[in-house]
């Protein structure tokens, strides 16, 4: 079966920062939705890319070695994979993220934020 998705209607399902929540797959990619705030963790993913989407909000990737990257409501970046990235929000963020279904949380590092594929899976 076949259903649209309202990108505002799932984020308005996110209870807690930082905890993506999957909305959609596509092939092998997940589509997940998420609220930010704060600073995240620096982490890498060794196998994966990750794309970061800004529905609301600003968000600030720090990047091991390059300039950061500041996203605005509308604009996306691909963190390419095996690069370390920080993600940072100084005030509360929605994302939509694009990540392959093998992609880890917090990539090469767990930590209390961890959350683990089956808390993203949606309840509902």
């Amino acid at each position: 079966m076949m259903d649209t998705v309202t990108i505002t209607a799932e984020l308005a399902k996110v209870t807690e920062h930082w905890t993506p929540r999957i909305i959609g797959r596509v092939n092998d990619q997940y589509v997940k939705v998420a609220k930010l705030l704060g600073e995240f963790v620096w982490h890498a993913h060794e196998n994966e890319d990750e794309l970061f989407w800004v529905i609301s909000g600003r968000l600030r990737i720090q990047l091991e070695g390059r300039d950061e990257v500041v996203l605005s409501p509308g604009e996306f970046f691909v963190v390419p994979r095996g690069v370390r990235h920080n993600p940072i929000a100084e005030h509360e963020v929605e994302i939509v993220l694009i990540e392959t279904v093998t992609t880890t949380h917090t990539g090469d590092v767990v930590v209390e934020r961890t959350v683990p594929i089956e808390r993203q899976v949606p309840a509902d």
